[in-house]
């Protein structure tokens, strides 16, 4: 890949000059998850307005907790506040969050078919209003991420109704009916272009694609469910949105991360914080941007632990364009004064 320009880079916002290939001194910030239970206001926020997807869909409401981290931390990059599962939700399943429990999809796949839904294609509207919202109030320096959930994890969660923790009903499924299981992947990668060419339709600058789950495969169902379709998704979002970056993050894929970044387009890899960033940096494509990957432990743990984790990632990707940010998402325990400590390190460089 091939670098940008110093006078584009200059005068680009930093997260997305990175992703256009531009390495920063200072390698810009935003963590996963960072609109979240870590913070009071988001607390405060979600106890008036009740569960999960009431605040997901109050457009005004979600595009305040959007806004929260960036008021907070003055991060670099603002990711849209939504849910992976707003898909399904559209495609025609009934969706609930249980308290303590998480989300509940029915009916679930594996006891229906797919061709029994009906479609809910309004139900993605307050996304994009939620969109149009916070790209009204970004200062213009600050990136605007969104997102969807890759059809590998998407599917797991339509099949077997709830997360589950080594995804083995959707993996039964996939070897007992590929053929059935294939139409359920293409309808979510049909499904996943709308959605992401909405969102950038709206506003946003770039788009992540959540890949929760890809850590559950082998070998050849990882090149089969989670890289031909993210390829297909890539290939069709750039067709429409040939300026709009797509950031990868298959997590856990681990040693398979190297055919994943060839094969699928992605501008730029996540990586997640089992990965050696050393690693990463010797067995990736030359100038491939990447994010992460400090552990999400090491940031609640505070002090000369963080900073020596920090220093490990920043040294491993010091001639690379690189975004800082966590392996996967922020804690709900995570103390303030540690995200702070986090800025204040990385703002104190360059």
């Amino acid at each position: 890949m091939g670098s940008v320009p110093a006078a584009l880079a200059a005068t680009d916002k930093p997260l997305l000059a990175v992703l256009r290939g531009a390495r920063q001194e200072r390698p810009p910030l935003w963590l996963m998850r960072q609109a979240g239970r870590y913070l009071p206001e988001y607390r405060a926020l979600r106890a008036e307005k009740g569960g999960f997807l009431d605040l997901v869909n109050d457009s005004a409401a979600a595009a305040e907790v959007t806004l929260q981290p960036i008021r907070r931390f003055g991060f670099d990059g603002a990711i849209l506040f939504s849910d992976i599962l707003v898909i399904p939700h559209a495609m025609g399943q009934d969706l609930r969050f249980v308290a303590g429990e998480g989300p509940r999809l029915s009916p679930k796949l594996a006891d229906s078919a797919l061709a029994a839904l009906a479609p809910r294609p309004e139900r993605l509207a307050p996304v994009y209003e939620t969109v149009r919202r916070v790209k009204a109030a970004l200062a213009p320096e600050t990136s605007f991420l969104g997102f969807a959930g890759s059809p590998w994890t998407v599917a797991t969660y339509m099949i077997a109704g709830e997360g589950s923790r080594e995804q083995a009903e959707t993996r039964r499924y996939a070897y007992r009916d590929p053929q059935e299981f294939g139409a359920i992947i293409a309808a979510i990668v049909d499904w996943s272009v709308d959605y992401l060419s909405g969102q950038i339709d709206a506003g946003v600058d770039a788009v992540q694609l959540f890949d929760s789950w890809a850590g559950s495969l082998a070998p050849e169902p990882f090149e089969r469910w989670v890289i031909a379709p993210t390829a297909e998704i890539v290939a069709r979002l750039k067709a429409r949105h040939p300026d709009t970056p797509i950031i990868g993050f298959p997590k856990g894929a681990g040693g398979k991360l190297a055919a994943y970044a060839r094969e699928t387009g992605v501008d730029a890899l996540g990586l997640d914080e089992t990965v050696d960033p050393g690693w990463a940096d010797a067995q990736l494509p030359a100038g491939l941007p990447v994010q992460g990957n400090l552990d999400p432990l090491a940031l609640i743990a505070g002090g000369a632990p963080l900073r020596a984790a920090v220093d490990r990632v920043l040294a491993a990707f010091a001639d690379r364009p690189h975004i800082f940010n966590l392996g996967h998402g922020i804690q709900p325990d995570t103390p303030i004064a540690h995200v702070e400590a986090l800025v204040a390190q990385l703002r104190g460089r360059g």
